[in-house]
């Protein structure tokens, strides 16, 4: 990386975390974008050459993350490995060292982000959407690979959806006041619960017994 690229990329580091500092301080919608750049050391314009929305500040980071993970989890499958279990072995590498994907990070500073996010409905918006462009992403990534097989888009929806899941699940235990080391087993049992169902399939789930 040249001198430019690392300079443009502590000018960026440098709005986001002036911005999270405000945020948290003094709420997301309490703090102006020229606050924020005037935080950082650089002008509004530059903020927003780097950050297009004000949502953007809190939340680019996570959704280039999600599209960086999807790529390198589809990327790194072992010979004969399928999605699903490439996913699920991804996800509990990243359980045991308790990534903030896996909503097993209890550190204070992400605990406090997340409060952030789940008190401010702007953010919240910008939150779903993310989401619904990595799972997009995802399928795009799947069809790549199989051009036609509409399995693709199905697939990317259900990991998707297993991963923001078991995320959510994690979260609420670390909010009520658990910690992440008593909340893992639990953690790991229940992902691979939910791995388990996208391999074998739904087929058998909740049929009704005879009267």
């Amino acid at each position: 990386m040249g001198l430019r690229e690392q300079k443009k990329l502590q000018t960026r580091h440098a709005i986001h975390e002036a911005a999270l500092a405000l945020f948290l301080e003094r709420g997301f919608d309490a703090v102006s974008v020229a606050e924020v750049a005037a935080a950082a050391q650089v002008s509004k314009m530059t903020v927003f050459n780097y950050f297009p929305t004000k949502e953007d500040l809190v939340l680019a980071p996570m959704e280039e993350q999600m599209n960086a993970d999807a790529a390198e989890i589809l990327g790194e499958r072992r010979p004969g490995e399928s999605i699903v279990a490439a996913s699920r072995r991804a996800f509990l590498e990243r359980l045991e060292r308790r990534s903030p994907d896996t909503g097993l990070d209890d550190g204070q500073m992400l605990q406090d982000l997340l409060y952030l996010v789940r008190n401010t409905p702007s953010l919240m918006s910008r939150l779903y959407m993310i989401q619904v462009f990595a799972e997009e992403r995802l399928a795009q990534l799947l069809e790549a690979e199989a051009p036609g097989d509409p399995r693709a888009p199905i697939v990317a929806s259900q990991l998707t959806a297993l991963w923001r899941r078991l995320q959510v699940m994690n979260t609420r235990r670390l909010v009520a006041g658990e910690a992440a080391d008593d909340v893992y087993p639990d953690a790991v049992a229940t992902a691979n619960v939910g791995f388990d169902l996208l391999e074998t399939g739904f087929g058998t789930y909740l049929t009704r017994a005879d009267p």
